[in-house]
């Protein structure tokens, strides 16, 4: 089996006992296959047809970002997610989640997330930090230190509350 195939059905086994809209699938789709591909034959084709979904949901995203497989994008609009970023395996993503670069200073960088990591509605992951497995980032929260793992996160300046399972009852369907 292709590796982006293997991937996408396991984004899709994620959304199992959820009505996942249709944009959601071909989006999902469109970037396995953008991830994984090798050749310039089609390449073209492809990012153009990915181009053309990332605008009618209003994800920014590179096709050749580091996404694990199981992601799980909650609802789509609005979500940046740099380049340079690195996501594991089962992440939720919401509404509204930036997932940047900053350019200065002693983060100077992108974010490496780990497994298993929810992320709220209009949270902020930015710089060179790093998220540990299992771990919450509540709604509006501001990340701009490395988070431990088993963890939940919440506010800004960002407080840390140890938590082990965390995740427990947020990540759904493992993989």
């Amino acid at each position: 089996m292709n590796k982006w195939k293997e991937y996408y059905l396991k984004d899709l086994a994620r959304y199992s006992n959820v009505k996942v809209d249709r944009r959601i699938k071909v989006f999902l789709k469109r970037f396995r296959k953008c991830q994984f591909s090798s050749s310039n034959v089609f390449s073209v084709f492809k990012k153009l047809s990915f181009r053309r979904i990332k605008q009618k949901l209003n994800i920014e995203l590179y096709g050749k970002t580091s996404i694990g497989y199981g992601l799980y994008i909650g609802h789509p609009y609005g979500i940046t997610i740099n380049d340079g970023a690195v996501i594991g395996n089962n992440c939720n993503i919401h509404r509204g989640v930036l997932i940047g670069q900053e350019n200065r200073g002693m983060r100077k960088g992108t974010p490496i997330i780990g497994n298993c990591v929810w992320i709220g509605i209009n949270s902020s992951i930015v710089g060179k930090v790093t998220i540990g497995d299992d771990v919450l980032i509540a709604p509006n929260t501001f990340v701009n230190c490395d988070i431990p793992s088993h963890s939940i996160v919440f506010g800004n300046p960002c407080i840390i509350k140890h938590r082990d399972n965390a995740t427990e009852g947020y990540i759904n369907n493992k993989i």
